[in-house]
């Protein structure tokens, strides 16, 4: 199925890119019941949760494929889509080869165990993985040259590139490089995690009269893997660069004097990099330091190998790790794409990226002439509602801040997930610490792939005098919520920051977030008390206005759900809109096919892994899941229920998934001020008039691009929130 080339039937209602789009949530639409399924449990009814993954990484792919997209972003997107897969391997197929080796194989919600889905995945991802080179190789590239950037294979090196490519390997790379022979002292080496490395076959005796044949070489990480000529060496008046593999592989030769290099060839192994702690442990931080140390060398799950690669050579490195043929990948180029994201960064001609903006900074917050009220005193009087990154979130950065200098600001508390221990919210923090303010921290130091950054900010905020709390051994703390604690006149008055994102100003410019300000009562006490239960002890506290899991929110989130299928069975008004990241819990699967068979009208925004199936008659044909995937990484998780027209809306740091509900510290805050509910309504229906980025589930697991129909307008929902709530300039020739 070429996604690209069709559009859904169940494409986005016509209407003007200044409307809303889509139906008003209060309007049911009557709808003859199909004879009802009873029995939820049938694997036909589910999708299988990684095959779902993969097809959101094909969406990531198609974008490089569209010509709408500046090229240097369509370059940007075929690498992430590597790097995806990368985390995709590392993670999802090593627990899968996991199963297997300790024999303890899960059958899923879709009855497939793990060597079905395995073999799936292969065949999926080989072929996906195949169509990336091509697109490589046949599209951007030849087009990157027309733009004038080249990249220079080593055949095509004029005399001059050549001198500077051999100076270049004798002064950066022999003096770090490492071949290694393979003999009996010299065993197979034990290489790290996705290392660029080549195997080389070899001719002649060396000075010690061996004659093993083989050796292999890492390259050393230390180097770029793509390096930039210098102007005056070049033919072109463009930008050249050069691959760190096509250096070494020119000058193999010399790194194996008097003997005959016959073959030399790129690969790479992709390892198992999940972490995995006891629940029983005594110091977190420690036990998470020894597994890092493990962690690049963890179990063998993917082979890459260039697919020129002769296969006895192929068949020998399979058997040295432990693999069969059906783990190896064969591509033709490179084998570590995801090392090209620096040309995407490198000051490219502006037309080739896309446009910039500067997120608007809300009025109601920029200083008045003599004014020396700060974001808490704003805060104070009215709730602050910012949508990230079309509105900045320097006003986080400064509510901190300010507190961090502000006298009588007594106390500071804060979850942090992914944030950087050098960034604008740490030195904030240990400011405070250092002003003498009660400052503790919830470092969750397990966030995947950040857990190095974040054991070095615990160690700064430590170092600075903050309390630092690890959260809670076995749930990670995936909340995102600051709490502050200032003395106004003889009272105590609380101000909090809770959010769909983390606190990562670099994030906040790619990903789409949530942000309430508030010092409502009844919320910062929640905050307070939940703070309270991560780093105290005892029973659970009863909370007002949030839920929090792993305690109240899928309870709370499926009791909204019921509570439309029983609206909906009364004839009152009912409706559900969601947006999250993912959807596989199988309770909240169930009630939302339970909604949808009682006539509630249910539209899912599930940006990736999505196990729930609409459109099957009797069951879910009431539900629709579409998909946005565009310039920014849709982020924010929201939940609209219409409630007989007194609509509730709610966002949350966690997604529809077992994970987030059962096992994480989460948040979900309810959003009560009218204008921005509304406000928060209008914005989600946007997203279901999006007829550019957007892509349907069908009820077979595909997904089919919308596109507008004759006579329709395009609407672009990332253009239109970039157009009216930031000073991005509209009527540019390509879209963002």
């Amino acid at each position: 199925m070429d996604n690209t080339q069709q559009s859904s039937s169940r494409s986005a209602t016509p209407a003007d890119d200044s409307a809303t789009g889509g139906s008003s949530p209060s309007t049911q639409e009557a709808v003859k019941a199909p004879p009802r399924i009873t029995d939820l449990s049938k694997p036909e009814y589910y999708i299988n949760r990684e095959l779902s993954h993969l097809q959101f990484n094909t969406r990531v792919l198609e974008q490089a494929l569209n010509e709408e997209h500046p090229l240097l972003e369509r370059l940007r997107f075929l690498l992430i889509y590597s790097s995806n897969i990368d985390e995709f391997f590392e993670i999802r197929v090593a627990g899968l080869m996991q199963q297997i080796g300790y024999g303890r194989e899960l059958v899923g919600l879709d009855g497939m165990g793990p060597r079905a889905v395995l073999k799936e995945i292969n065949a999926h991802a080989k072929e996906q993985v195949t169509r990336q080179y091509q697109i490589l190789n046949e599209t951007l590239l030849p087009a990157l040259k027309e733009e004038n950037i080249h990249f220079i294979k080593r055949s095509e090196l004029n005399e001059k590139q050549r001198i500077w490519v051999k100076r270049f390997f004798y002064n950066e790379v022999m003096p770090i490089i490492s071949p290694i022979g393979l003999d009996p002292a010299h065993p197979f080496p034990r290489l790290a995690n996705k290392l660029l490395c080549f195997i080389v076959s070899l001719e002649g005796k060396d000075a010690f009269g061996r004659d093993t044949g083989m050796a292999v070489i890492p390259a050393p990480r230390s180097l770029p893997r793509v390096i930039r000529l210098p102007d005056d060496i070049c033919d072109n008046d463009g930008t050249n660069y050069v691959f760190l593999s096509s250096i070494i592989h020119r000058h193999m030769e010399d790194l194996f004097p008097g003997m005959k290099v016959k073959g030399c060839y790129q690969f790479r192994l992709t390892r198992n990099s999940d972490l995995d702690l006891e629940d029983e442990v005594e110091d977190l931080a420690k036990a998470l330091q020894g597994e890092l140390l493990s962690r690049r060398y963890g179990e063998a799950v993917r082979l890459e190998v260039v697919d020129n690669c002769p296969q006895p050579l192929v068949d020998f490195l399979l058997k040295e790790f432990g693999l069969t043929e059906e783990e190896v990948y064969r591509v033709n180029g490179p084998v570590n794409l995801t090392r090209l994201m620096s040309v995407c960064n490198n000051g490219a001609d502006e037309h080739l990226t896309f446009t910039p903006f500067t997120p608007e900074y809300p009025k109601v917050l920029q200083p008045r002439p003599n004014s020396t009220e700060n974001v808490l005193d704003y805060v104070k009087k009215a709730d602050i509602l910012l949508h990230h990154p079309y509105e900045s979130f320097t006003p986080v950065i400064d509510m901190l801040r300010q507190a961090a200098k502000d006298p009588n600001v007594l106390a500071i508390r804060q979850t942090l997930y992914r944030t950087g221990a050098h960034s604008e919210m740490a030195d904030a923090l240990v400011e405070a610490a250092r002003h003498g303010k009660e400052v503790t921290v919830v470092v969750e130091i397990r966030a995947r792939f950040d857990e190095e950054e974040n054991l070095a900010l615990a160690l700064r905020l430590q170092e600075a005098g903050a309390v630092v709390v690890y959260g809670v051994v076995g749930y990670k703390t995936h909340a995102k919520m600051m709490l502050i604690v200032r003395r106004e006149g003889r009272s105590i008055q609380r101000y909090a920051h809770l959010g769909t994102g983390n606190y990562h100003a670099g994030n906040a410019r790619l990903y789409t977030d949530y942000s309430l300000l508030t010092c409502d009562k009844d919320i910062t006490n929640d905050v307070r008390k939940i703070f309270q239960q991560l780093t105290g002890m005892g029973k659970a506290f009863k909370v007002r206005k949030l839920l929090h899991a792993p305690f109240t929110l899928k309870k709370g989130l499926i009791d909204r759900i019921n509570h439309e299928a029983a609206n909906a069975k009364e004839g009152k008004s009912a409706r559900i809109i969601i947006k999250i990241n993912a959807l596989t819990e199988k309770q909240m699967i169930r009630a939302l096919y339970k909604a949808s068979q009682a006539g509630v009208k249910i539209d899912l925004i599930v940006r990736g892994i999505c196990c729930l199936r609409p459109g099957i008659e009797g069951l879910s044909e009431n539900i629709q899941v579409r998909s946005i995937v565009g310039r920014f990484l849709e982020h924010s998780r929201v939940f609209y229920f219409e409630n007989d027209g007194e609509s509730q809306v709610y966002c949350s740091s966690a997604d529809g998934m077992s994970r987030n509900l059962n096992n994480r510290i989460e948040t979900c805050f309810p959003v009560e001020e009218p204008k921005m509910a509304n406000r928060i309504r209008k914005e989600l229906e946007l997203f279901l008039s999006d007829n550019v980025r957007s892509w349907t589930l069908q009820s077979d697991g595909s997904y089919v691009q919308n596109k507008p129909t004759r006579g329709q307008r395009r609407r672009n929902v990332q253009r239109k929130l970039l157009e009216s709530l930031t000073n991005y300039v509209s009527g540019v020739s390509r879209s963002p």
